[in-house]
């Protein structure tokens, strides 16, 4: 049966109210705990799902109900900021600054019962809904069933748990294992397939492991080497990007074939990663 929730109901009364004073590090890190022990919760008692742009596109209660729960957290402990959430939070700066809200990043896996999926969080300083690549001043992200929480941005060192990142290797990406994601359907089309297969042929080898925030984080520590993919909505890329320049990673983006690409790593593999997307530009 599929779920008709209101993605702003009111959040269940046991979640923790968060203190104002808290820093924005420490907040970010309250909301992606909070928000992601909640979806857990809520999995682990039975949740169905409804499609929303494909079969692998999915939409769940618990992405709505944590996505509320940070949303009205973010309203008492941050007024004046904006809040743009995956699941439609949408709400004006007075600040110049906004958080970005991915409640649930991997609901595809979350769903089918993977531990590969996250919440997480940025914080971006003035920039449009529309732009592909905003300032990233902070980042969070939390995978619950591996108690694992990744901290960074322009005034936070990268951690995880509190443990300080080496960041990602300085490497050829011949050397290295790359994360990435394409769609059956973007495959079928060459202006999307060429460049993703230009650039997916120079790796070591590839992973397609269905959350970018959980990549990405581990392009922070190192654990992977580099990770692109195109069209990533600001949820998808924000958070991680934060935690990965905080390590001393590169991020960069390239428009091939009127789609936009993003990449991360170590700065000699992600602009290889840039130049074989570019070598495919058809139009």
């Amino acid at each position: 049966m599929a779920e008709t929730n209101d993605p702003f109901r009111t959040p269940p009364e046991n979640l923790p109210e968060l203190d104002p004073s808290l820093s924005d590090a420490d907040l970010a890190a309250e909301l992606v705990r909070n928000a992601g022990t909640l979806a857990l919760e809520m999995r682990r008692s039975g949740l169905d799902a409804v499609r929303k742009t494909s079969v692998s596109d999915i939409v769940t209660a618990a992405d709505k109900a944590a996505e509320a729960y940070v949303l009205a957290q973010l309203r008492r402990c941050r007024p004046d900021d904006g809040v743009f959430g995956e699941e439609g939070a949408d709400v004006p700066s007075r600040s110049g600054r906004t958080w970005v809200i991915d409640p649930v990043d991997g609901t595809y896996n979350f769903f089918a019962g993977s531990s590969y999926w996250c919440s997480a969080i940025a914080l971006r300083g003035p920039a449009a809904t529309t732009d592909a690549d905003p300032d990233a001043l902070l980042g969070a992200v939390f995978q619950p069933q591996e108690g694992k929480l990744w901290l960074g941005g322009t005034e936070t060192p990268a951690t995880l748990n509190g443990a300080p990142l080496s960041g990602p290797a300085d490497a050829e990406l011949g050397l290295l294992g790359a994360a990435t994601s394409i769609q059956p359907r973007w495959l079928e089309q060459p202006l999307s397939a060429m460049p993703w297969h230009a650039a997916a042929i120079q790796a070591a080898s590839i992973r397609i492991l269905g959350s970018g925030s959980c990549d990405l984080a581990r392009v922070a520590q190192g654990e992977i080497g580099v990770w692109f993919q195109h069209s990533c909505p600001q949820w998808d890329w924000l958070p991680g990007k934060a935690i990965v320049t905080a390590a001393g990673g590169t991020t960069a983006t390239v428009e091939v074939n009127g789609l936009t690409w993003f990449a991360a790593g170590g700065a000699t593999a992600v602009r290889q990663v840039v130049s074989a997307l570019a070598s495919a530009q058809l139009v």
